[in-house]
């Protein structure tokens, strides 16, 4: 189905009907062990810090099992580990991860487009530059909270260039390992040039990163065959508030803001402002966008009932700030609000309130 040029009414359906099948696979039993073979043999954690941009999807960009890599999403991938709630989610993330005995990975990313800038990072004003450096204050960050010598956590610059959803890791001393300059038939190259950029990264992490560099040359290849002049320009119809949605696998559908930062309503503002300009353009119907709200819970109980009060603040904080500052907008706007079964991955609807 062309969900583009849909009713709002059948888009909202066909994205509950994707939820759905996205969670009966991932929790199939192939793909249940898919993952733990993977994890078997590459336990490093991987975690990766990204765009709310829904071009930016790393799993699909280096042919990863769903599940092994963990999304952290936001407006041009800006985050400041000094955000309190920030700071919480990724200290007890990575204090499981040590306790379980493994190391931890984690891609900061930026993105841009090599074929019109104006493809690139709305969130930073389409400027890759001050996006780079961005990134690398985080890395600072990161080193700051969990340690320089990178023995239990190794964060990398990663640039993610859209065309062609190719990955560019930024090596320790400068250097640069461009995927998309590397031939399919190089891939035997890929581990000396992680041992080059990369000198004090384990052989465990090496061996670990190098199932994703392999995946991206195969995704490169793929995408050099497709013609992809829709799905590199902003078509987002939907705007996603909180945690859960990796099930949004497709390019362009959906601007996800994640529950991070003390000021959420900037991002907010950014997204309102993306899906007005893709109406205005004709990229997608005037007839309405959805907003959904989302927090995941992995038991029953209480657990699930903080996640609906979560869900139910972000969708109506969202709703408010859209109601105020995009009028018009907002009588346009349809509101779905849910919950996320970690477990299964199932999106669980929400009565309003």
């Amino acid at each position: 189905m062309d969900t583009y040029s849909k009713p709002i009414t059948e888009r909202i359906d066909w994205l509950f009907d994707l939820a759905r099948r996205h969670s009966a696979e991932y929790s199939g039993p192939e793909a249940y062990l898919a993952r733990q073979r993977h994890l078997a043999v590459h336990p490093t954690d991987i975690m990766a810090l990204k765009c709310m941009d829904g071009r930016i999807n790393i799993p699909v960009a280096t042919q990863t099992p769903a599940g092994i890599i963990q999304p952290f999403r936001n407006l041009g991938g800006i985050f400041n580990l000094g955000w309190p709630h920030l700071n919480e989610v990724l200290a007890h993330h990575v204090g499981g991860t040590v306790r379980a005995g493994r190391q931890t990975l984690v891609l900061i990313t930026y993105h841009f487009s090599k074929g019109d800038p104006s493809r690139g990072c709305a969130g930073f004003n389409y400027d890759t530059e001050a996006a780079v450096a961005h990134t690398y204050a985080i890395k600072e960050q990161v080193e700051h909270v969990f340690g320089q010598g990178h023995g239990s956590v190794y964060p990398i610059v990663c640039g993610f260039e859209t065309d062609e959803d190719a990955l560019i890791l930024h090596g320790n001393d400068g250097g640069q390992l461009n995927l998309a300059e590397i031939a399919l038939d190089q891939a035997d190259t890929l581990h000396p040039w992680l041992a080059s950029l990369f000198p004090d990264m384990s052989g465990q992490m090496r061996e670990d990163l190098l199932p994703l560099l392999k995946g991206n040359l195969e995704r490169i290849a793929h995408v050099r065959q497709l013609k992809r002049t829709l799905d590199i320009e902003h078509r987002e119809w939907m705007i996603c508030v909180g945690r859960g949605f990796d099930f949004l696998h497709m390019p362009n559908l959906a601007l996800i803001i994640g529950p991070y930062s003390p000021n959420l309503a900037d991002p907010i503002r950014k997204a309102a402002s993306i899906i007005l300009n893709n109406m205005h353009q004709g990229r997608i119907p005037d007839d309405g966008f959805l907003l959904l709200a989302s927090s995941p819970y992995e038991s029953v109980g209480m657990d699930r009932a903080r996640a609906e009060l979560k869900a139910h603040f972000m969708s109506e904080f969202t709703a408010e700030v859209i109601h105020s500052e995009f009028p018009a907008l907002a009588r346009k706007m349809h509101v779905r609000t849910a919950v996320l079964n970690w477990s299964s991955r199932s999106l669980e609807l929400v009565e309003a309130r």
